[in-house]
């Protein structure tokens, strides 16, 4: 089979990352999860008190930023700085500032540079929000992901309160409203479909039956 590039984007909390490491196990194919780097990034500001208002600050911080991803065996985690920090860009005091942060002219710009850098060559299944309109335009394989608003508030809810977080459902939900729209409507590569990106609507998907789907697409794409 044909190595391709498989894009997939979406709206928050619709799976991407899940669907993107699926495929990326099955087909033996690097795995990139750029809302994680954007995160990365959002966490560094944070933790370094850096206020995103300050560009020429953002544009400094984003000298110093080492953003590399690992397989620990169990799957793709991500490091900042040699830091593994996986688990803490998932708290919601990092997904509330993350949108704010990802439509920064300059950030973008450096994070495209960097995950065009990691995903050189073929056989990548990269997942984000501009991954076919800007990052690969070219991808052989195209997706859009999306899922109705409660099934993804009730997803994400669900997700954080299994991992100790306290949550409130309408919280999660407003967060994923506003996200959808800031990164719906920011200036610098907006989330939007592909022209000729695939919707795969997920909202009464199980997993498996979404990855058949999936894994369908990509063998009409790799046999051709």
């Amino acid at each position: 089979m044909n190595k391709i590039i498989i894009a997939i984007d979406g709206h928050s909390s619709c799976g991407k990352s899940t669907l993107a490491k699926q495929l990326g196990n099955a087909l033996g194919y690097a795995y990139i999860s750029t809302g994680d780097m954007y995160r990365a990034v959002t966490f560094y500001l944070l933790e370094n008190a850096i206020n995103i208002n300050d560009l020429e600050k953002v544009k400094d911080a984003l000298t110093k930023i080492n953003i590399q991803f690992k397989n620990d065996g169990l799957g793709t985690r991500i490091f900042l700085n040699g830091r593994d920090i996986q688990d803490e860009i998932r708290q919601m005091y990092v997904s509330e500032r993350v949108s704010p942060v990802a439509k920064i002219s300059e950030v973008r710009t450096e994070m495209v540079k960097k995950q065009r850098e990691i995903a050189n060559g073929k056989g990548v299944v990269m997942d984000g929000r501009d991954i076919g309109t800007v990052v690969f335009p070219d991808a052989e394989l195209k997706i859009f992901l999306t899922a109705d608003v409660e099934v993804r508030s009730k997803r994400r809810y669900e997700e954080l309160k299994n991992k100790g977080h306290k949550v409130d459902y309408e919280e999660v939900k407003s967060n994923l409203v506003e996200r959808d729209h800031i990164d719906s409507t920011r200036e610098h590569s907006p989330l939007k479909k592909a022209d000729d990106a695939i919707i795969v609507d997920n909202s009464n998907l199980n997993l498996e039956d979404q990855l058949v789907h999936v894994l369908g697409l990509v063998e009409a794409k790799t046999t051709i």
